[in-house]
């Protein structure tokens, strides 16, 4: 992690009543909406292996929050990570090479699904241990308070993370050493086939900040402009006071909990599942703009006729990047350093 201070270049983000800005997250949540469509295609007939879980419903999250990062913030998230490297600005290509397994991907196709990692936009991977990482971001908000720099780091993670102990221990340091850490559980109800109310004494989880005293926040996770406003405090309070935020983000997943769980699984009904595709944060988002007179319905035609185009040239290209050679097995396993 190369040191960043305070006088690096910041950008400047966009607010949020302008048509520029909803068509950003529009697009931003199409595309992850699209890809994750076709990467359960490609799953399907066998061209991608291993673990999948596919983000489809959750996009407001990675978008609302990832729009307001800087350039040099950083973002540490579980294995459910496609759309949340697509958010940060990862290419498809890079990302469904990785799928693929192949040489282009993001992380020569080592990693599969739930690794997804590029140093240089500060996105430090998918992790596979659910509640691991969580300590690995209060490392880096240590570090960024360490160097004096004012980043912050986002932390991504699912609810059933908040009854590991690693949570706690994490929290509870940041709160202690007023790291810059934004924990952000985004709340999709099961934790696998668990709901949450038959593995949590506490529903309202945002609450388990208190424990810490720690400012927290419960958020509409359908909602992108929600998202955003609840985060841009959070990044704030970060920034300026080097104050850690417990964000509860309350959202749904229309997908099983990976490739190998039915849609709707034998721990929820149809039922349920149709009555949360009611609130689609595509479709909430769209509609809001389409009655503001902020975009029409062939401007939202073109702009999904060209995300379809971009994803099926970065399947192409999948397809067509190397396989990893044999001698391959053998690098990356260990990093020189002159520490």
């Amino acid at each position: 992690m190369p040191p960043k201070k305070k006088s690096d270049p910041q950008v400047t983000v966009k607010t949020d009543n302008t048509a520029a800005l909803h068509k950003e997250l529009l697009y931003s949540m199409l595309l992850q909406r699209r890809f994750e469509e076709r990467t359960a295609e490609m799953y399907a007939i066998g061209r991608i292996g291993g673990f999948c879980h596919l983000y489809i419903g959750q996009e407001a999250v990675s978008t609302g929050i990832i729009s307001l990062l800087r350039p040099d913030d950083y973002i540490i998230t579980t294995y459910r990570d496609h759309g949340q490297a697509l958010a940060r600005g990862m290419t498809p290509r890079a990302v469904m090479a990785e799928l693929f397994g192949r040489q282009d991907g993001c992380a020569k196709g080592k990693g599969g699904s739930m690794h997804m990692f590029d140093k240089q936009l500060g996105f430090l991977g998918g992790h596979g241990i659910v509640g691991g990482h969580v300590p690995i971001a209060s490392g880096v908000g240590f570090a960024i308070r360490y160097r004096g720099g004012d980043q912050v780091i986002a932390c991504f993670m699912g609810e059933s993370v908040v009854n590991t102990g690693a949570f706690h221990e994490a929290l509870n340091m940041a709160a202690l050493w007023k790291l810059p850490c934004i924990f952000i559980i985004e709340n999709n109800r099961y934790g696998m086939g668990t709901a949450l109310e038959r593995a949590s004494s506490i529903h309202d989880i945002y609450k388990r900040g208190a424990s810490y005293d720690m400012p927290r926040d419960v958020v509409d996770g359908q909602d992108v402009i929600a998202v955003r406003k609840a985060t841009a405090e959070a990044i704030e309070r970060a920034r300026k006071e080097s104050m850690p935020t417990l964000l509860e983000i309350r959202t749904y997943r229309f997908m099983g909990h990976s490739m190998s769980d039915a849609v709707s699984g034998t721990y929820r009904t149809k039922e349920e599942l149709e009555q949360y595709l009611k609130r689609d944060p595509i479709s909430l988002h769209r509609q809001r703009m389409e009655e503001a007179g902020e975009i029409t319905a062939a401007e939202v035609t073109a702009m999904d006729e060209e995300i379809k185009k971009i994803v099926q040239e970065s399947i192409d290209f999948a397809e067509a990047s190397p396989e990893l050679p044999l001698e391959a097995l053998m690098e990356d396993i260990l990093v020189e350093t002159t520490s």
